[in-house]
């Protein structure tokens, strides 16, 4: 900060310049003391420049700028997003902000681990590029696995040499979720570079640890990983907390553990954990909320609320060595969410650098992403569809199970159901067809499996939305449909599709890595709910079908995965053999 300006924000607080801004009757929730307390807030510059009794204001109220009367109110910092992937939402991150900022939400960590992995470091460029465009500060973890193993084939490779090239970017927070454990574990020499990059660097490195316990979580933790996202039980987040981990409490669209984690939370550690989104739809964030809905459930569950505000503030603020936000006081970036209540959560106004961003849950900027330049991201060899036919064997076959509000999966075995000597799917014991078409390097390769839980009588599913490498992922019941879905997605340079009796019957055209639209928010969400209708009349079962599709390819998530290589073993890191 240039001096003339400190000089300014010094006079300002000395009541010797006029404030821009007077918040004026509000509660002011203080995370540094655990209390509610009536202050005004003073702000200049875009700074906090006082927080005083409402008695003591009169005179800064006489020549303020702008006075805003928030009586019955309360005032807590603005909140942070810990962990996400803006890709995930379909949207550009100029338009992820127009939904979360009127949420509160003021800062944003976001891993460009899905854009990375298809078009490297153009991609992450561009993602910084586009949320230069809001008043919504997105900082970056960089991409710690492109690819994420080799089981699976991605369009880019980053090694340390080429994050080395972005470490000291000032948008760069640290380095992503290290999600190849057991790359850590056995002590694989470039992914250390990659940590000890971040590390030397003095910025923090992120953890993806699903299920990892005992000394091998020790061994993990021990290579300088301070966080996690992946936990999904009570026993797991306890004995990460226990081992200092930051725990990031994760309640996405797909993924809700916040039910069964926060009883690892008390008045002692909740210093020590956060919320995070991870993974987030539009209609999730226009209808449910995003931090004020998590806050607003963690309360309904018995958490007090000025921990809850602490956790989504102070405590993030802390970890990512963000020392100028997380607190309302003197000094701090004015970040400021005016709420009706601390019960509901229900926000009325956000401040974004002391200016109104956002009120009565609705944007006051704009945001209009500009069309990328970027290369093509489809490029699939289709060999015929003969290639994803599988000869029935007399045996069982692994088939992967879907688990309700989870992003783990389990294994079944049966005997799958045969057509003139091939397997096919059973719609009647909801056994369906999974496969994965390569669309990176024109390889031909495809992944085909079987999968229970979409429930489909017909039809097809696909999506070119598939973690971490993002092929097309295909879920339907005649091979005809699966590949009319298939192909329909490389025509449309990226999507999701939906496919009934030969035909298409719904789409969403993701044109921008196959991951993202150009849309605005309330177009792309208006779009996904047809998707959803549509999925609807082909039996499906799943509230958020691309959801849960797009995770079946993640080969570092338990237990059985598939992609464009065939079955992943995860528990064992393998390529798996589909019958046993």
């Amino acid at each position: 900060m240039k001096i003339s300006k400190l000089q300014n924000i010094i006079k300002a607080a000395k009541g010797e310049r006029d404030l821009d801004l007077l918040l004026h009757g509000g509660q002011i929730v203080n995370v540094t003391t655990g209390t509610v307390e009536k202050r005004d807030i003073m702000v200049f510059g875009g700074r906090i420049v006082g927080v005083i009794d409402p008695n003591d204001s009169k005179p800064y109220q006489d020549t303020a700028k702008e006075v805003i009367d928030v009586s019955g109110a309360y005032l807590t910092p603005g909140f942070i997003e810990s962990h996400v992937h803006i890709e995930s939402s379909m949207l550009t991150p100029s338009e992820f902000a127009r939904g979360v900022l009127p949420r509160g939400t003021t800062t944003v960590i976001c891993g460009p681990h899905e854009i990375a992995n298809v078009m490297g470091i153009d991609g992450i460029r561009f993602m910084v590029q586009d949320a230069k465009r809001v008043p919504l500060d997105i900082y970056f973890a960089l991409p710690s696995c492109v690819p994420a193993t080799e089981m699976e084939t991605s369009g880019a490779r980053l090694t340390s040499k080429e994050l080395k090239t972005l470490i000291d970017e000032p948008w760069v927070i640290g380095m992503g979720e290290v999600m190849n454990y057991p790359g850590v574990i056995n002590g694989d020499d470039d992914l250390l570079k990659k940590i000890e990059l971040a590390k030397e660097a003095g910025k923090t490195v992120d953890g993806h640890a699903p299920l990892v316990s005992g000394k091998d979580l020790i061994a993990y933790i021990s290579a300088g990983i301070g966080s996690d996202h992946e936990s999904s039980l009570f026993s797991e987040g306890v004995e990460k907390l226990e081992n200092g981990m930051f725990l990031m409490i994760r309640e996405g669209s797909h993924a809700k553990n916040l039910e069964t984690l926060l009883p690892c939370i008390n008045e002692k550690n909740f210093h020590s954990a956060t919320f995070v989104a991870d993974d987030i739809t539009p209609g999730d964030i226009i209808r449910r909320g995003h931090i004020d809905y998590f806050l607003k459930k963690a309360v309904a569950q018995g958490l007090d609320p000025i921990i809850a505000v602490t956790m989504a503030t102070q405590s993030p603020a802390n970890y990512f060595g963000l020392t100028e936000i997380g607190v309302l006081a003197p000094s701090k970036i004015a970040d400021i969410v005016v709420l009706e209540d601390l019960t509901d959560f229900k926000v009325k106004m956000v401040f974004k650098n002391g200016k109104l961003a956002a009120k009565q849950n609705q944007a006051i900027f704009e945001s209009h992403t500009k069309k990328p330049t970027l290369k093509l991201s489809m490029n699939v060899k289709f060999s015929g569809i003969e290639s994803i036919a599988i000869k029935w064997e007399d045996r069982p076959a692994r088939v992967i199970k879907i688990i309700e509000d989870q992003i783990l999966t389990d294994e079944i075995q049966v005997k799958l159901k045969s057509k003139d000597g091939f397997a096919i799917s059973d719609t009647e014991n909801d056994f369906l067809k999974l496969v994965v078409f390569e669309r990176h390097k024109a390889t031909g390769n495809v992944g085909v499996g079987f999968v229970n839980g979409f429930g489909l009588k017909d039809g097809a599913i696909a999506s070119s939305v598939g973690h971490d490498s993002h092929n097309i992922i295909v879920v339907g019941v005649t091979d005809d449909d699966i590949y009319l879905a298939a192909k329909r997605v490389a025509e449309l340079k990226g999507g999701q599709v939906i496919v009934k009796d030969g035909k298409v019957i719904s789409e969403l055209q993701l044109e921008i890595a196959g991951l993202m639209s150009g849309l605005h928010l309330k177009k792309v969400d208006s779009m996904v709910e047809e998707n959803l209708k549509a999925s609807r009349k082909i039996g499906c079962l799943i509230d958020s079908p691309f959801m849960t599709l797009s995770f079946l390819p993640l080969p570092v998530i338990p237990k059985l995965r598939i992609t464009d290589k065939g079955l992943v073993d995860v528990t064992k890191f393998q390529i798996a053999p589909l019958y046993l």
